[in-house]
């Protein structure tokens, strides 16, 4: 029989698969429908920031006193914050076998130190903090966006014991150099990558729209290219594969490219939970067959540091196969 156990920001995993953040993932009694199809850990659906201070500002809008408009913005954020509480609580007290992750989605460090508190202490796992930072002005640059992961990383770390990781985006220039400066301010993991909202334009109203939600298998790509390079340029930090993962060879790649975990979210999403089960017993079936007695046996094969010709892990190799194309 294979293990198929991995180590992940610190948290010991039954197996590599991971149910990643979403709708999903925000009631207790569908989570418990992830643990019993098989999933290593969950990680909950994130509380936005931007969405309590929309929801807060909207409805102190209407009132035109300054102290109604204090207690209606803390009483809105207050509600919020409990709501997810109690989603940690409730989906605890029913998991009892794997780990379950918190997480927020943020761009302010000052904003969660409180509630990361109290989100150790409503029995949370880790803690994921989802980065949704673009880089959009014509005077930010790269210190900017350093300096909002950093302040944020190492003022949570230093108030909560539980571990950090940080879910980042792969538009920013040196994913590497991001990846060590979390590290060295003390995040346990980090998850390439988080997925941005996409927007369209509709042509008949001529007006912005919501585009597609869910990830396809040729965002994979981008993740095990980053995921290898990382791994094997940024040691000592775990790292979770994500976007673009729909079937088991997708999770394989992913840990053969160095991941110690890898999330899933949009095939949940069209296959349902019971697609967990399914590509556990591929990857053991996979696993028997190349000899694999653990994770741990083939993780990382193919990462940057492992492969021997690294161009493929480059654009420069674009060149060899199109250049005699006509």
């Amino acid at each position: 029989m294979v293990d198929m156990k991995t180590q992940y920001a610190g948290l010991t995993l039954r197996n590599p698969l991971i149910v990643g953040s979403s709708g999903l993932t925000n009631k207790a009694e569908r989570n418990k429908e992830f643990e019993k199809a098989g999933a290593g850990a969950i990680v909950l659906k994130s509380l936005f920031e931007e969405q309590i201070e929309m929801m807060s500002h909207s409805l102190a809008g209407s009132s035109h006193h300054s102290e109604a408009m204090d207690y209606i913005s803390h009483y809105t954020r207050a509600s919020a914050v409990n709501d997810y509480l109690n989603l940690i609580k409730e989906t605890k007290a029913l998991c009892t076998t794997i780990p379950i992750i918190a997480s927020i989605n943020c761009y302010k460090p000052d904003t969660w130190i409180d509630f990361a508190k109290q989100i150790e202490l409503a029995g949370a796992d880790a803690l994921e903090l989802n980065i949704y930072f673009l880089e959009t002005g014509e005077e930010e640059g790269l210190e900017l966006s350093r300096r909002i992961y950093a302040d944020l990383t190492r003022k949570v770390k230093a108030e909560i014991h539980i571990p950090v990781i940080l879910k980042i985006s792969k538009y920013y220039c040196n994913i590497p150099n991001l990846v060590n400066i979390l590290r060295v301010n003390g995040a346990d993991g980090v998850v390439l990558f988080n997925r941005f909202y996409q927007p369209d334009i509709d042509v008949n109203t001529m007006q912005v729209v919501s585009g597609n939600v869910f990830s396809s298998h040729s965002d994979l790509s981008d993740t095990l290219r980053w995921t290898a390079i990382v791994s094997g340029k940024v040691p000592g930090i775990s790292i979770a594969s994500s976007t673009g993962v729909h079937d088991w060879e997708d999770v394989v790649k992913c840990l053969l490219a160095g991941a110690t975990a890898v999330q899933m979210c949009s095939a949940l999403y069209t296959h349902g939970a019971e697609i967990i089960p399914q590509i556990l017993t591929c990857i053991e079936e996979w696993m028997h067959q190349a000899n694999f007695k653990s994770v741990k046996d083939f993780r990382g094969r193919l990462s940057y540091a492992q492969e021997k010709n690294r161009a493929m892990y480059e654009r420069s190799q674009f060149m060899k196969y199109f250049s005699n194309r006509d």
